[in-house]
């Protein structure tokens, strides 16, 4: 998959449920496999996740055939406290990159 990150090791900043709902954000056709390689983790965790996020009402999905449609509800506040009013929408406003910033270099340090 073209753009997929190396490896990492250590914590991060982004959570694996922030980042499952950013890849279906950018492609809501992508399939598990797809989220799996970007996010950099199994099929069976990204299931689960997507499980989570179905289950607490932040994404529902359609099936049409062998392939799903994932549907994002932007306006669901966030769960946590500390981002108390905070919507997805505004969480996947600073994830979810323009294609064009996408394939462009990176600055470098």
């Amino acid at each position: 998959m073209v753009g997929v990150p190396e490896s990492h090791t250590g914590w991060t900043f982004i959570t694996s449920h922030a980042r499952v709902l950013a890849t279906i954000a950018d492609n809501p056709h992508v399939r598990i496999r797809d989220i799996a390689a970007r996010c950099r983790l199994t099929e069976r965790a990204v299931a689960r996740i997507i499980s989570d996020l179905e289950r607490d009402g932040y994404l529902s999905h359609t099936r049409d055939g062998r392939t799903n449609t994932y549907r994002i509800e932007p306006g669901k506040v966030l769960r946590h406290p500390a981002e108390a009013g905070l919507s997805v929408a505004s969480l996947l406003s600073l994830l979810v990159q323009d294609e064009t910033e996408r394939v462009r270099e990176p600055v470098a340090q």
